[in-house]
């Protein structure tokens, strides 16, 4: 399983994301330009210019029309995937951390740091609304409900509710019909560093510093398996197709050029999602795995790093044919 290697960026990648179709993949790091990339043959498509600042979340509508990003600038940019346009550009008081479309694609959900005396906040946008957009004056914006920092934010399913993960290890329900955070659990004892949605979007799942990955059920946030590792996760995907979960972390960034690369533990990891059991490793990366993704037809994944390379893999035949016996 050879992969393709994606030289578009030369700070640590922040997130890698496939569009719906999965012949597109997004790629964002601590520098300017989000990059677009050919996933049959990881040529660059083009880069997104119009931030001034590191950019920490992005996402891509279920049509591939439209891409957002959010950036250290205090500004979540609406991009035209197929030209590179910046369409609009939305204000905040301070970074934008999260940011994901609804279902439908017609709602922004975004949330931002709690830095500058501001408080962490959650912001919903309309984007057939062009003067909300323009004007920066959300449809509902709604503070943290704790004295934390909103890492992650997820739609439940159909837009039903909103999950937030946070950097305290809780996990938060904001229910759409209330308005209202309704339910708070602790599931994880450090900073929750990602959270994706299944395929289906019946189930998502949680990583986080304290080395541990959780499969909830999006309906009920009931905790379903557990996963446990020996080094911290910074990002968890849930394959289409297999019975796989994948992680990646590996030792703190700070501590990386003290260690060489065969003892930071900077594989990507495959676990069986029934069993919780590692079933293998993938080396590659010279330092911390900063992002996973599993591609939507499940015939392959991509792997961000420290480093500032983006790792696209296609599965060989033997992943296919591999199973476990019950």
């Amino acid at each position: 399983m050879r992969p393709l290697i994606l030289q578009g960026h030369e700070r640590p990648i922040t997130q890698v994301k496939y569009n719906r179709e999965g012949d597109l993949l997004f790629t964002i790091a601590k520098e300017k330009e989000p990059n677009v990339w050919f996933t049959v043959n990881g040529e660059r498509l083009g880069t997104y210019d119009g931030h001034k600042g590191a950019v920490w979340c992005l996402d891509v509508d279920w049509q591939t029309r439209f891409l957002i990003t959010g950036a250290a600038d205090d500004s979540l940019n609406i991009w035209d995937v197929e030209t590179g346009k910046l369409l609009n550009s939305i204000k905040t008081l301070t970074s934008v951390r999260s940011c994901q479309f609804s279902y439908g694609g017609n709602s922004i959900l975004l949330t931002t740091d709690n830095i500058k005396n501001q408080k962490c906040e959650m912001m919903l946008f309309d984007v057939r609304d062009n003067k909300q957009i323009a004007e920066s004056n959300p449809l509902w914006r709604v503070d943290c409900p704790m004295d934390s920092k909103i890492t992650n934010c997820l739609w439940g399913p159909v837009d039903s509710c909103i999950y937030t993960g946070h950097d305290n290890g809780m996990l938060c329900k904001f229910n759409m019909q209330t308005m209202s955070f309704e339910q708070k659990m602790k599931v994880h004892s450090a900073t929750i560093t990602d959270m994706q949605a299944s395929r289906d979007n019946t189930m998502f799942i949680t990583s986080s510093k304290d080395q541990t990955a959780t499969l909830f059920n999006a309906y009920d946030m009931e905790i379903v398996k557990k996963y446990s590792s020996d080094r911290p996760l910074n990002s968890a995907a849930i394959s289409p197709n297999k019975d796989h979960v994948l992680l990646g972390g590996g030792q703190e960034a700070a501590e990386v050029t003290k260690t060489a690369a065969s003892k930071g533990k900077f594989e990507a990891l495959f676990y069986h999602s029934i069993f919780e059991m590692e079933i293998t490793s993938v080396k590659g990366h010279f330092g911390p795995i900063n992002s996973v993704a599993f591609n939507p037809t499940g015939q392959g994944y991509a792997s961000g790093g420290e480093e500032g390379l983006v790792r696209m893999y296609q599965f060989d035949k033997d992943y296919y044919d591999f199973d476990i016996e019950y």
